[in-house]
């Protein structure tokens, strides 16, 4: 016993001093931090990878919702992000899946999809977490820069050869629908169309008008009568008088509508007229619009407009005819797009950005004006470079208007330096990728579907 006590004795002293044991014990516990930092990072992964399929989802979603959401009631809106997001999302793993669409058309037309889900953990529920909650958003807007276009369009003779009016018909009218289908509601896109040629018309239902300079038009319309006496001279200092006749004018109602260009320098701006200017003396400026009876007088024009059936049917009507004139058309371009004498523009909404836009097309080089049949001295009227590229376009530019310029030259004509000075815009004030050379008819629509894209990507934000 004595002998058993005392092994029994020296084994208990050396478990005392033993400390092997302690390895295992201190290795178990620092296991426990390692396995969950391990476990925590496959479960985090694992959600981090069903985020990622979740936010590819949501951005497919939001995307196709904006196609028609517009027209569609919220609760078929919803329906729809549901049925889209489900067929895109395949991670069957994940649960509690919700998807909230909504579409708002304040400054712009923007549609929103949030969703949310839960993943199952594989590790992390020793520790009480059984899932991990992932979330996105995704956002798609569209139409919060609206646009104001001008169509510009050369109805002159020379538009008869070569298939020009007929390719310029089918382009525009192309143009159009472009136009069109970018506007999600009426009035984000709004079109005026300008025909000209020597002069422009602008209806002659516009004769009551104050804005209209008679005095020209009643010095060429008219017929001698025999008067006993007669008084009386034009604002222009014409006799209406001889020792037994009266010069008489014929009714304003008998105007075909043309307009020729303005005074000098009010021939370049879009300077309000003032009806009063009709009694100033001869050798001061009017800033009324003069009326001509000119025998090619085009097709009347159209205001800032989104009647699509109407612009098509003025486009189709065009017809070529009479001498080129690009500075008038151009200026009643711009004056569609600021609203001014017969043509009045819609006023623009704080909620949105505008881009003002006119395109200007014309088949030859300037031929007659209203004082001179010089090209030289009409193109200075529309950019003059030995004056610092003054006139026409560059007050158009200085007003925030985007110009683009296209030369139909199917007759060898020089490279109309000219439409290329023209070309540019407010950011870019002169930019010749704005102008466009055309040498066959049958290009003209390549041409100007190239721009509506340009434009129609305007009215995508994000």
């Amino acid at each position: 016993m004595t002998s058993l006590w005392t092994k029994l004795c020296h084994t208990a002293g050396k478990f005392r001093s033993a400390n092997g044991g302690n390895i295992a014990v201190t290795f178990a516990l620092a296991t426990l931090p390692v396995v969950g930092t391990v476990g925590f990072a496959v479960d985090y992964s694992h959600a981090n990878s069903v985020k990622a399929a979740m936010q590819a989802a949501l951005d497919s979603t939001a995307l196709m919702l904006a196609k028609d959401a517009a027209t569609v009631t919220s609760a078929q809106l919803q329906t729809n992000a549901t049925n889209y997001f489900k067929a895109l999302f395949t991670r069957p793993e994940a649960t509690s899946v919700t998807i909230a669409a909504t579409y708002t058309a304040t400054g712009g037309s923007t549609v929103v999809v949030n969703g949310s889900a839960n993943v199952p953990t594989a590790f992390l529920g020793v520790i009480g977490y059984n899932n991990i909650a992932v979330n996105g958003s995704s956002t798609t807007s569209w139409g919060s820069t609206r646009l104001r276009v001008a169509l510009v369009l050369d109805n002159t003779g020379s538009m008869a050869d070569d298939g020009k009016m007929t390719a310029l018909k089918s382009a525009t009218k192309n143009l159009l629908t472009q136009l069109q289908n970018a506007a999600s509601t009426n009035g984000d896109v709004y079109v005026s169309i300008i025909p000209f040629n020597h002069d422009v018309n602008v209806g002659p239902g516009n004769s009551a008008g104050t804005w209209i300079d008679w005095d020209d038009w009643e010095a060429a319309n008219g017929s001698w009568q025999t008067t006993t006496s007669c008084t009386g001279t034009s604002r222009r200092g014409r006799s209406r008088c001889t020792s037994s006749q009266t010069w008489v004018p014929a009714a304003y109602t008998t105007w075909n509508g043309c307009i020729t260009d303005r005074d000098q320098n009010y021939d370049q701006t879009v300077t309000a007229p003032n009806p009063a200017d009709a009694s100033l003396p001869a050798a001061s400026a009017s800033t009324l619009y003069p009326a001509d009876q000119y025998s090619a007088c085009p097709l009347a024009m159209m205001g800032l407009s989104y009647n699509w059936t109407a612009m098509n049917t003025l486009v189709d009507s065009m017809q070529p005819n009479g001498n080129t004139n690009q500075p008038i058309g151009l200026v009643w371009g711009w004056l569609s797009l600021v609203g001014g004498g017969p043509l009045t523009a819609p006023a623009k909404d704080s909620n949105y950005k505008y881009t003002d836009v006119i395109i200007l097309m014309s088949d030859g080089l300037n031929t007659q004006n209203r004082w001179s049949s010089d090209q030289t001295t009409i193109d200075k009227r529309m950019y003059d470079p030995s004056n610092n590229g003054s006139g026409t376009c560059a007050n158009i530019k200085n007003a925030g208007v985007t110009l683009y310029t296209i030369q139909v030259n199917t007759g060898g004509d020089p490279t109309s330096t000219l439409l290329q000075n023209c070309a540019g815009g407010p950011d870019k004030f002169s930019d010749i990728s704005k102008f466009y050379m055309v040498t066959t008819a049958s290009t003209l629509g390549t041409v100007f579907n190239t721009i509506g894209t340009n434009l129609t990507q305007l009215r995508v934000a994000k």
